[in-house]
């Protein structure tokens, strides 16, 4: 079997590939719409055939990217039938069977961080795809999306902590950089969830969390009840960089891309002078022209040379792409993350300090 585990940065999500080697054909799980380009550049690149996008959930900190690979590749999309969502090729039961090849993964009920959470085991129970529901050394929260703390207490040590010890276990995030456990481990030191601990304890753990919201949440669930299908057509993919496309509709390109190519394109700063000569300092060669003078200063930058737009994190940015747009410029990108990201990934900058 092919087997891929892939990381979206910005929601620190992972996306799993499995296909069958002999057959080719393949299958996603947790796809995010921002990286739906790598990943269809992946299944190219191995030859492969992507027959189903899975889901564990209807996600509250990211996009999926099922409808956009369903439109590129022609793939089907899967998701529990308690999940409410609409758009789906396949609406999924506990027990069933999903089928790539020679190979298949069996649905799981594993309910209590939402209400429609499913875990993929893997035909031979070697790995099981959790979610959100069993992270390692830890377990997705319960305050929404019709989430149950005694639910998933029970789907976990009922469900998940059934198979196998060897069993390894992927999760759907992971905010510390691990990337897999297994449920022999998880029964002995899950803080949360472990045997050791009782249901009573997990209910009272898990009230008292008191997390605020994702920060995606208000645009994430909606769009994802619908499998990730944009209010907009996406627009047709430039050329010019290898840039991705939010769900939010703005082109971005990624700080290592532009590092390279500094000489190749125009660079707009659009903040205030004093934020473009302070600590952070500006990418070299950037031309300051603060979001508020865009509009009258339109006419010193070129329609013909590609141009990318950096603020202090890529929200000022973001809607100085909209307003070049409307003025004719139709290869402008947004620098994903800013000057923030810029600097975390040590990259030049001219000014600034350390």
């Amino acid at each position: 079997m092919i087997f891929r585990q892939l990381f979206d940065p910005q929601s620190s999500t992972y996306t799993y590939l499995l296909a069958d080697e002999a057959t080719r054909e393949a299958l996603l799980i947790d796809p995010v719409f921002e990286q739906a380009r790598r990943d269809a550049a992946l299944i190219d690149e191995l030859g492969l055939k992507l027959k189903w996008t899975l889901e564990t959930h209807v996600h509250a900190d990211h996009v999926t990217g099922a409808w956009l690979l369903r439109e590129k590749l022609g793939s089907r999309i899967a998701i529990s039938k308690a999940g409410g969502a609409d758009g789906a090729d396949r609406l999924l039961l506990a027990n069933e069977r999903i089928e790539f090849g020679k190979r298949q993964l069996q649905t799981l009920a594993t309910p209590g961080h939402t209400s429609g959470c499913m875990t993929y085991v893997l035909d031979d129970q070697s790995a099981a795809f959790t979610g959100d529901a069993l992270l390692i050394r830890g377990c997705g929260r319960t305050d929404f999306q019709q989430g149950d703390a005694r639910t998933l207490f029970r789907s976990v040590r009922e469900r998940i902590f059934s198979l196998p010890d060897r069993c390894l276990v992927y999760p759907g995030h992971d905010y510390r950089g691990l990337t897999v456990t297994s449920v022999g481990e998880e029964k002995l030191y899950n803080p949360r969830l472990g045997e050791a601990v009782g249901e009573g304890d997990f209910v009272g753990y898990m009230t008292h969390l008191g997390l605020p919201h994702p920060k995606q949440m208000e645009a994430a669930v909606p769009a994802n009840l619908k499998c990730g299908k944009p209010i907009h057509q996406t627009a047709q993919e430039p050329e010019w960089a290898p840039l991705t496309y939010t769900f939010a509709g703005i082109w971005e390109v990624q700080p290592h891309w532009l590092e390279e190519h500094l000489r190749e394109v125009q660079i707009v700063d659009v903040r205030e002078p004093a934020e473009f000569n302070g600590p952070l300092g500006h990418v070299p060669g950037a031309q300051l022209i603060p979001l508020g003078t865009l509009n009258e200063k339109v006419s010193l930058l070129k329609k013909s040379e590609p141009l990318v737009v950096v603020c202090r994190s890529g929200a000022r940015s973001a809607q100085a792409t909209v307003l070049l747009g409307k003025a004719g410029f139709d290869k402008v990108a947004n620098l994903s993350g800013g000057m923030l990201r810029w600097r975390a990934q040590r990259f030049t900058v001219d000014g600034g300090t350390e």
